[in-house]
């Protein structure tokens, strides 16, 4: 758009010029140089306020990048402090149940009892479930019930013609979800009628 205001203005003052150098102007030619001289300064303002305002918006576009660049990099800093401490909370967690066994096991030898020491282990067990749960980790419910490909995985086949096919008889390794997904499989073992 600069380009074509700039070559009107151009044209323009060509004809002023070849109008005036004409050697006798009437009234009226000579109003038409003072209108052509207008239209010049007119474009000439316009191109002016054109520039001004192309260069306000390159400086306001630089202003946005930097903060955009500057923003980025927070955010990616901020992401990679998350990612290093994500578990921070856990691991004290985890942390307690250690010294818990620590505790059980110098019970256990300074008073020779197996009761206290198996006592020591089942209480931290449970803290360390309740740490679990807390993390959103659930046991898989898997004895007694219809075995699901999506949640068990079977090791082995046990004929019984008293109980349905598909039943698990026997949870080998417990299984786990965290939140809805599988994190561990139970492995088992499941019933199917004989082959007679």
């Amino acid at each position: 758009m600069e380009t074509n205001v700039e070559d009107e203005g151009k044209r323009v003052e060509e004809k002023a010029k070849d109008i005036e150098q004409s050697s006798s102007l009437p009234e009226e030619r000579k109003n038409e140089v003072e209108d052509l001289r207008k239209r010049v300064e007119e474009y000439r303002r316009e191109i002016e306020e054109e520039r001004r305002k192309a260069e306000e918006y390159l400086t306001r576009l630089k202003y946005v990048q930097a903060d955009y660049l500057n923003f980025r990099k927070r955010i990616e800093k901020e992401i990679e402090e998350v990612k290093k401490y994500s578990n921070e909370r856990f691991i004290i967690s985890l942390l307690e149940v250690v010294d818990e066994l620590e505790m059980a096991l110098e019970a256990g030898k300074k008073t020779n009892s197996i009761k206290i020491l198996l006592d020591g282990v089942e209480m931290t067990l449970k803290k360390l479930n309740k740490i679990l749960e807390g993390e959103g980790v659930k046991k898989i419910e898997a004895l007694g019930k219809m075995f699901d490909p999506n949640i068990h995985y079977v090791i082995a086949r046990v004929e019984k013609d008293d109980i349905e096919e598909g039943t698990i008889l026997e949870e080998v390794r417990k299984g786990y979800i965290m939140k809805d997904r599988v994190i561990r499989p139970s492995i088992v073992k499941v019933a199917v009628k004989s082959s007679k």
